[in-house]
């Protein structure tokens, strides 16, 4: 056989190859990106029904206290949904309280094959229901957890 016909050949095999591993690598990556991400908005949701339901305020500076401490966890965060059992509740009425994440996209970074279009991901909506534990009846909680924000 003729050396000279086989000259690019190992360069073209090595650039196939290398798109297709480069291709599944950037797919690994971003698959653990969106389950990262997956498990951050569960951990918002979980911190920010805690933060509500033991320094219970019901008030608007409070919901932004809530929503600043899930925004610490998940900055990127779109619709927070904070409802309280039953709504308008004072802390000695309350029955617990209900923090939500809607609408909430994961950016793909990987171009889908055959378009460079990156598309997003809609997370399904993200919600932790915590009932009335003491709601500011404990001394500790009042100046460990109330009083910050971060």
């Amino acid at each position: 056989m003729n050396r000279t016909n086989q000259r690019g050949a190992t360069a073209i095999e090595f650039a196939m190859v290398m798109i297709l591993f480069l291709t599944f690598l950037l797919g690994i990556v971003d698959f653990s990106r969106m389950l990262f991400m997956w498990g951050a908005a569960n951990e918002a949701t979980r911190a920010g029904a805690r933060f509500a339901v033991v320094c219970h305020d019901n008030t608007s500076a409070h919901s932004d206290a809530v929503r600043s401490r899930m925004r610490g966890v998940l900055p990127h965060i779109a619709d927070i949904s904070i409802v309280w059992d039953p709504p308008a509740c004072t802390p000695e009425t309350c029955q617990g309280v209900t923090v939500g994440i809607e609408n909430l996209n994961f950016q793909w970074i990987t171009p889908m094959v055959g378009t460079l279009v990156r598309p997003t991901f809609a997370m399904p909506r993200f919600q932790t229901y915590l009932p009335r534990e003491v709601m500011r009846q404990d001394d500790h909680s009042d100046s460990i957890l109330c009083n910050s924000t971060s």
